[in-house]
């Protein structure tokens, strides 16, 4: 998509001058002052309304000593000039600087899908060339200063003494102004799927043991190491998140915690060999972001992620679709049903293992009839998809093997056929969502794409759940090193040339990359429905995704648990989702994502039809989204207007201590008058003792209406408002 730029007023200031450069921001809010230090090392502050934000704080980078050797000449290398070859590895300190140049920026904007129809890219910049006399290099620090946060990244001109390099770390410091509270994950070079801890930052090293939870592939790398987006709130009432955007061929970005000085230092992911980053000018970082207000609403709100990203690179974008979806899913992760179609193989090799000479488990979910029911139920209720997993040879051999050769991602166990589950979901007009898990195998999976990909628009399938559980192979790698972040934006551009939407699990966390890739529809990338049934998720775990983990983009967090009690799928499973119903339906509000799912089993939509409703009215795209309650941690309240619609949608998630909402709706068309449907926990609703009780109450609502709610313990509540065309549709009705 092309953007209308409204305002462009460039090179306002140009100098060589090397005093301190002060930036604010367009509504004068923030301010950002940048020097050099004694040492010729850069610095910069940054402050809202006058409070420290970031003290301040170092910024540069360490480059790898052995490269530095390399571009050295060989008599040069026979005179052992050591204090010279560490001199090399120095892009910290020794700059002065050679030109600034400044200019603003104000353009609006219309994403392919989002939280609303036009967003608006409106900045202050400078860009600071900084020049190193020791080695004849230059870098520039560019900032661009919003009115919601700062965005800073390092660029690398091509220069005669600054061609290849390699990154030892990445020095970027962001010095916090007190002992804030903190929403944070341990620090992992292979996961995000870790329960947010909540606590000072002072308590982070003496939390973490508690905090590092087993998962499939782990590596924690220090005691107060964290990931990032980061949310904190200071005592003297600020709201600050600390993340990324645009991560392109870099390693992605964790912090490292200085709990004496409470300063964080960026710490990117290393690759096999240790190294952190492969670089060749020109060439440049992601933007490393900081989001500030004195509103946790404004947080939400903040567009500063996707604006920082570029625009929209593909030419056709028809063909992408919000989509929601049903899936054979639920019964697995709750082991009712299984991936595996036959108990009685020890090991598979692809080509060589002949299924029809063994006996069916009788519990493999991805058969043909199975998968034809929820067929037929996501058409008669009007859903777009249909989401098969376990449908492929080799579940039987791929987990924790480290085995390269795991899946061709085109052959069917045989109870699974691909023909007639095609013919069948076309001609109910439904589309299927492929799924190809990778089992880490990456050169297999880039091995076999193409070939699957074409196999999917073979057979109808318009979109693809990946997947890459367990130990990155090649063996050394990370899930968020800078060869597997590239991985990925392979994967995505390859699929955007067989028009297909990708939704990515256990990939990198999201940077905004969606707004260039739009095809990128969904991640998982953190804790998502699924651990309900592996122990459950905290109660607050809904309260502070969105403040964190969707920063940076929609999250496949696949919501719609109706029975919470797992072992009404499975008896052996003693796991509760800790939800009440009333806010699964809530989720699909606040759990922003243009791919939604309906994650339980048909039969359980069944019994409970009326809460079901909400399900299939609520909307997947949006023209506005309003922040109406806010407190990280605490609770949620989302207003959205449906795309192209007079329609909102409203929804609530509180965490263990319920929430109080006195709802204004003053966002409605004045004069207007609406149909609602309030969906809202019962008086006795309670998460773990009583979470199927709801109330369904509908009324009229306009503009001038209030409405106070109540949300249970682990509850919420969801509000479907439909605009009247005609006034019949009032008739017997009442104001809410």
């Amino acid at each position: 998509m092309r953007s209308k730029v409204l305002i462009w007023i460039a090179l306002l200031g140009c100098s060589t001058i090397s005093y301190a450069q002060q930036l604010l921001s367009p509504d004068g809010n923030l301010e950002m002052n940048f020097r050099l230090d004694e040492k010729g090392a850069p610095v910069y502050d940054l402050s809202y309304k006058q409070k420290e934000v970031i003290k301040p704080s170092h910024l540069g980078l360490e480059l790898k000593k052995e490269d530095a050797d390399a571009a050295v000449d060989f008599e040069f290398k026979q005179r052992k000039d050591v204090d010279a070859l560490d001199k090399k590895t120095n892009l910290y300190d020794g700059f002065r600087i050679k030109e600034t140049r400044t200019s603003s920026f104000n353009e609006t904007w219309q994403p392919v899908w989002g939280e609303e129809k036009e967003i608006r890219n409106n900045y202050n910049e400078l860009a600071v060339t900084l020049e190193q006399p020791s080695n004849d290099r230059s870098i520039v620090v560019r900032f661009r200063l919003f009115n919601d946060g700062l965005g800073f990244r390092y660029e690398f001109p091509q220069q005669k003494e600054l061609n290849y390099f390699v990154i030892k770390e990445e020095k970027s410091q962001f010095a916090m102004a007190g002992d804030h509270k903190t929403f944070w994950l341990p620090g992992d070079y292979d996961t995000q799927e870790y329960s947010t801890m909540t606590s000072r930052l002072s308590e982070i090293r003496g939390l973490m043991k508690e905090a590092v939870t087993p998962n499939s592939s782990q590596t924690p790398f220090s005691q107060t190491g964290v990931q990032t987006p980061l949310m904190m709130k200071s005592d003297n009432g600020l709201y600050i998140n600390l993340h990324e955007a645009a991560l392109v061929d870099y390693s992605c970005m964790h912090l490292n915690l200085d709990d004496k000085t409470m300063t964080f230092e960026s710490w990117l992911t290393p690759d096999a060999k240790g190294d952190k980053g492969y670089m060749q000018t020109p060439c440049q970082s992601p933007w490393r972001t900081v989001i500030v207000s004195d509103d946790a609403r404004n947080i939400l709100a903040s567009r500063i992620t996707l604006n920082l990203n570029e625009p929209c690179k593909l030419d056709d974008v028809s063909w992408i679709k919000p989509t929601k979806y049903i899936g054979v899913w639920w019964d697995m992760i709750t082991n009712k049903g299984t991936w595996a179609y036959t108990d009685e193989l020890s090991s598979v090799k692809l080509g060589e293992t002949d299924y029809s000479k063994t006996k069916p488990n009788g519990r493999h979910s991805a058969n043909t009839t199975n998968v034809k029911r929820y067929i037929d139920f996501a058409a008669a209720n009007g859903f777009d998809a249909v989401l098969v997993e376990g449908w492929n040879e080799g579940w039987e051999d791929w987990f924790g093997k480290s085995k390269d050769y795991v899946f061709d991602f085109v052959t069917p166990y045989p109870d699974f056929d691909v023909q007639e589950i095609h013919r069948y979901a076309a001609s109910k007009g439904i589309k299927m969502m492929m799924h190809h898990e990778t089992s880490a195998s990456v050169r297999n999976y880039e091995r076999h794409m193409e070939q699957a990909y074409q196999f999917m628009v073979d057979n109808g399938y318009t979109s693809v759940k990946s997947g890459y559980v367990g130990d990155i192979i090649p063996r050394g790698e990370h899930h968020y090193g800078q060869w597997m972040c590239n991985h990925y934006l392979y994967a995505v551009k390859k699929a955007a040339d067989y028009k297909i939407m990708v939704n990515a699990h256990e990939a990198t966390r999201p940077t905004g990359l969606c707004r260039t890739y739009p095809n990128l529809i969904g991640n998982e990338s953190a804790r998502g429905t699924e651990y309900e049934s592996f122990g459950g998720n905290n109660v607050d775990h809904t309260t502070i995704l969105p403040f964190t983990r969707l920063i940076g983009g929609p999250m496949d967090y696949t919501p719609g648990i109706f029975e919470t009690h797992c072992s009404a799928m499975n008896p052996s499973n003693t796991s509760q989702v800790r939800s009440t119903l009333a806010r699964q339906l809530a989720l699909y509000v606040t759990m922003y994502s243009p791919l939604q799912m309906a994650a339980d089993v048909p039969e359980h939509y069944e019994q409970y039809a009326d809460a079901f409703q909400f399900i299939k009215d609520v909307a997947l795209d949006w023209d506005k989204s309003l922040y109406l309650e806010a407190e990280p941690g605490d609770y949620i309240t989302i207003a959205r207007k449906a795309k192209g619609t007079g329609n909102w949608f409203v929804g609530c998630t509180a965490d263990e201590n319920g929430h109080e909402s006195r709802l204004s709706f003053d966002f409605l068309d004045p004069g207007k008058k609406y149909v609602a449907v309030v969906y809202a926990d019962a008086k006795d609703a309670d998460w773990k003792n009583n979470p199927q009780a709801y109330t369904i109450k509908k009324g009229v609502l306009t503009s001038k209406s209030k409405l106070n709610l109540n949300a249970a313990s682990g509850g919420g509540f969801a509000i479907s408002i439909q605009e009247v065309s005609d006034p019949k549709e009032l008739k017997g009705l009442k104001n809410l």
